[in-house]
């Protein structure tokens, strides 16, 4: 299942159904995740089942209540207590390389929505409205363990496949460097590579190693459009462990051949000065460009003037691309920058618009 299909189905399921995603690691059923309970305004709480202890998940008897009381109950584990308090998304990962102790509290979740018990006997219940996902490693790069077939007929399961389409957006609502971005974009082979496809032992590319990568470069200080145009063999020397040498060549190519006259920075505070080149510039830079815009609004209050130059910028390009960098900048849903951008352009929006149904009339 691509992975653009899983999150429209996850977020169409009732919360009571719980869903199973199975793929071979690093294949970005974490960060599927995160991408859903951000579309579901939902807190995410990442269990990891394969360095848990059944005391982290079916919790501790509660011995000082017990004296009081002569019934044994528990102290239940933080992430489960707060499951049931308010709605969040639970996630149960690496559920199939759990101890067994680990699968049956996992299990009984899944099953009864439930763990522990109170001193009448009742067990704890999850909230309504939480919602529990699971994720599987298959393939051959882990020991694990097989899933009984009952237990699978009380998921949604979903078969997760490689989609940089998705990847692209969980990474830019994460805000990954842009230039890691587009590259995926540009070479999407290097997202992800199937380690049974090369000899054993050898570093290849998968989705969360990009993501380290860009953890690494933001930890340096490192921002890639500062040092585009030479070859950085600390660069490569990063990717190297993440990625391999093959994908951490093709991406310090990427860097040293990558060719840029026009910054955001200058559309946004100097746009007069740039706009004849930005009018020779191919549509692939100027969607970058946008997208860019879309990442810098989210995580920045705009000026009048920069809001201004932008809307000058969007009403100096395709209508197709206008209505994309109206898109991008209001789903940043940052209010200051939304007012300044929105009182220069949305009216332009609205003329497209008309037009447009003009056209179809």
């Amino acid at each position: 299942m691509k992975t653009e299909t899983f999150v429209n189905i996850a977020k169409a399921l009732p919360p009571h159904i719980s869903i199973l995603m199975r793929g071979p690691t690093g294949i970005g059923k974490s960060s599927l995740a995160k991408l859903v309970s951000n579309d579901l305004k939902l807190p995410l709480i990442d269990v990891r089942g394969s360095t848990a202890t059944e005391g982290d998940t079916q919790g501790y008897p509660d011995i000082e209540k017990m004296k009081e009381t002569g019934v044994m109950t528990f102290c239940m584990p933080s992430w489960f207590v707060r499951a049931c308090k308010e709605p969040v998304l639970l996630f149960l990962d690496e559920l199939n390389r759990s101890l067994p102790t680990v699968q049956q509290s996992f299990f009984q979740i899944v099953l009864d929505r439930s763990l522990g018990n109170d001193e009448n006997g009742n067990p704890y219940e999850l909230h309504p409205e939480t919602r529990v996902y699971a994720a599987v490693n298959n393939g051959n790069e882990y020991d694990v363990n097989e899933m009984d077939p009952a237990l699978l007929r009380r998921f949604y399961v979903a078969d997760i496949e490689n989609d940089e389409k998705t990847w692209v957006k969980w990474a830019r609502q994460e805000g990954l460097d842009p230039l890691i971005i587009e590259f995926i974009e540009k070479n999407p082979n290097n997202l992800r590579v199937d380690p049974s496809s090369v000899e054993s032992g050898t570093v290849v590319p998968c989705n969360s190693q990009w993501h380290r990568i860009d953890e690494t470069l933001k930890h340096s200080s490192i921002k890639l459009m500062n040092i585009i145009g030479s070859h950085s063999t600390l660069i490569y020397n990063i990717c190297l462990g993440f990625v391999g040498n093959e994908s951490a060549i093709t991406f310090t190519d990427f860097i040293k051949n990558y060719e840029i006259s026009i910054s955001i920075e200058n559309i946004m505070d100097t746009y007069n000065e740039y706009k004849e080149a930005l009018s020779k510039t191919s549509n692939d830079r100027l969607n970058s460009l946008i997208d860019q815009l879309g990442f810098h609004a989210k995580n920045n209050n705009w000026t009048v003037t920069q809001g201004k130059n932008v809307a000058e910028f969007g009403k100096n390009i395709s209508q197709e691309m206008a209505l994309h960098l109206w898109t991008t900048i209001s789903s940043s849903k940052n209010i200051e920058s939304l007012k300044v951008f929105h009182k220069y352009f949305g009216d332009y929006i609205v003329e497209i618009v008309e037009e447009s149904k003009h056209i179809n009339d």
